[in-house]
């Protein structure tokens, strides 16, 4: 088990029944960069991953 593994747990068990929109996560994301500037590259990498999820020519 990866330590985010726990994170990713936690926020299933806590937030798993709500909806949200990506407009939401996205300004939850840029919240989280705001206060922790120094992993705004990982963040992006996971953002850009997301926005690209459904694309077949990666």
């Amino acid at each position: 088990m990866y330590f985010t593994d726990r994170g990713i747990e936690e926020l299933t068990q806590r937030r798993g029944d709500e909806e949200v929109t990506l407009a939401w996560l996205g300004e939850r994301l840029q919240e989280f960069v705001d206060l922790h500037p120094e992993l705004e590259a990982p963040v992006e990498r996971l953002a850009t991953w997301l926005a690209r999820a459904d694309d077949d020519s990666d």
